[in-house]
């Protein structure tokens, strides 16, 4: 530990995770962060260097810096059992020179036997099945099927309540149509009666006028006539 009780450096994630295939390679990046205002060197060992390609493994991080350590698990042949795996990451670390070199660093630099300060970090690994990742891609899309109908269901209910206001308008629309229509109808019969009875009233006139003549005509007749001796 440094001199107030913290790491030299810190961890994320602090265990590695690998989706496990067939045949397949899957990695796990490290995100290693320098806590310290001094250069810090660190290196990475497992307990399986076939199983695994670790760049770079080893490294120097400067103050208040960070870098990534990605982990491969190379393509494996067969399932482990029961999907556990035993394997182990160690990652040491300790304070360098500001102008140490990563490819000249001293030997004894992550010894312990002489005295110096290393720090380690035990990583362990775990693996994930497809299956369960499928598992957890279906629930997703499950949620996701879910979402969608909500939001198509709400969409409908919206649509239906502005077919339902557009029809209530056209309805309106053409009761108001029918009684300007029915007005425009009565006010022509009313126009029509009219008329009728004008023109019954101007012809009853000349028929009586017609009659008075006639009827005037033969009075005149008859007093302007000889008597009979």
């Amino acid at each position: 530990m440094s001199g107030n009780n913290k790491p030299l450096i810190s961890v994320d994630p602090e265990e590695l995770r690998f989706q496990f295939e067939l045949e397949k390679q899957s990695y796990c990046d490290l995100k290693v962060s320098n806590n310290t205002e001094n250069h810090v060197a660190f290196k990475v060992k497992t307990t399986s260097p076939k199983k695994y390609f670790v760049r770079p493994n080893t490294g120097v991080i400067h103050p208040l810096d960070s870098c990534i350590i990605r982990v491969t698990l190379q393509a494996q042949r067969e399932y482990p059992p029961d999907m556990q795996c035993k394997d182990k990451f160690l990652l040491q670390s300790a304070v360098v020179s500001p102008n140490s070199d990563v490819d000249a660093l001293p030997p004894d630099t992550f010894n312990k036997d002489n005295g110096r300060a290393v720090e380690e970090c035990k990583l362990r690994v775990l693996y994930l099945s497809s299956n369960s990742a499928k598992g957890t891609t279906d629930d997703e899309a499950l949620r996701s099927s879910k979402r969608s109908l909500h939001i198509v269901h709400d969409s409908s209910n919206i649509d239906d309540d502005q077919d339902l206001q557009r029809l209530t308008e056209e309805r309106n629309v053409v009761v108001q149509q029918t009684q300007q229509l029915q007005q425009e109808l009565d006010m022509l019969k009313r126009r029509k009666q009219r008329k009728s009875s004008q023109g019954f009233s101007l012809k009853f006139a000349l028929f009586v006028a017609l009659i008075g003549i006639m009827l005037g005509f033969l009075l005149k007749l008859s007093l302007s006539s000889p008597a009979s001796v």
